[in-house]
């Protein structure tokens, strides 16, 4: 990978990996559509690295207080009723089933799984969950002619049932083309949840999944010596810091704008992949890495 390859993957993943657009799908095609050969998943997963420690530094206050509260919750019975404390406990638990596939689903992530057409299928398909779970929250928070507008959930209400629900929600992210931000925010706005408590807790609980599978790989990639490792640094840090303008920026976007100009892009997106492949144009393993 060259210095240049890796400057415009880093600023890819930091600025999709936030959105609900896919940043996985978005840097295999960013490879395809560019000649280049595909960054991988040990790739993607490194540099998430740099794009969580973006979300580390943004919610810095919250994580330190959720932290502080959780541990003091195990020696203090009382504790465990706090609210920062209980989230501590939802966060693992809603870790639970993506840190599970990703283990068994290893082999296919990094193979069948990156094919463009089930990429392509996956940004349409989930671009209509989350334009059906925005139209959702969009009633709720208007109303109508003949009904008051519905008060939604906030993190306060958090269960274990919807921390596990958005768990599985984020596990469909381990198929590019779904989006992590995408998928959970789509199953909070689904359960009922307001939009900026769906988005903080997606990113809140991606944050031990991504530096789980960061590790994990840098794991791999040191023992099997196939990482570029100055270029993946570099494009580790450009994905930090693009990574947290994207969150400030989504953050205060979210308050009071709907997520459908995502819904448009990515079905229109996909759609042009599909017809791509279907007429010989592009292969559906344009830029796979051999290796």
């Amino acid at each position: 990978m060259s210095w240049f390859e890796s400057l415009i993957l880093g600023l890819v993943q930091g600025l999709t990996e936030f959105l609900p657009v896919s940043s996985s799908a978005h840097l295999r095609l960013t490879a395809a559509f560019a000649g280049w050969h595909d960054p991988g998943a040990a790739f993607t997963a490194i540099t998430q690295i740099g794009t969580e420690a973006a979300v580390l530094i943004y919610f810095r206050k919250d994580i330190a207080r959720i932290i502080s509260a959780w541990f003091r919750s195990l020696a203090n019975k009382a504790m465990r009723r706090d609210h920062d404390a209980q989230m501590g406990w939802l966060v693992i638990v809603g870790s639970i089933p993506i840190g599970v596939l990703g283990v068994t689903l290893k082999d296919q992530i990094e193979g069948p799984f990156r094919d463009l057409r089930l990429t392509a299928t996956m940004l349409i398909v989930m671009g209509v969950v989350l334009g059906i779970a925005d139209r959702l929250a969009a009633r709720d928070e208007t109303g109508g002619r003949h009904r008051a507008a519905k008060q939604r959930k906030t993190l306060q209400e958090l269960s274990i049932k919807d921390g596990l629900i958005y768990g599985v929600c984020q596990a469909m992210a381990l198929v590019p083309g779904v989006s992590r931000s995408g998928a959970t925010i789509s199953g909070g706005l689904i359960m009922g949840y307001t939009r900026e408590a769906a988005a903080r807790y997606s990113f809140l609980l991606a944050v031990p999944a991504v530096l789980a599978s960061g590790a994990f790989e840098l794991k791999d990639a040191s023992e099997g010596g196939h990482v570029s490792w100055g270029p993946t640094i570099f494009a580790t840090v450009i994905a930090f810091v693009v990574g947290y303008v994207v969150i400030a920026w989504f953050m205060k976007f979210i308050s009071s704008k709907s997520f459908m100009p995502f819904v448009w892009y990515r079905i229109a997106l996909g759609i042009v992949i599909l017809a791509l492949v279907a007429t010989g144009a592009l292969s559906p393993h344009a830029a796979e890495s051999s290796g």
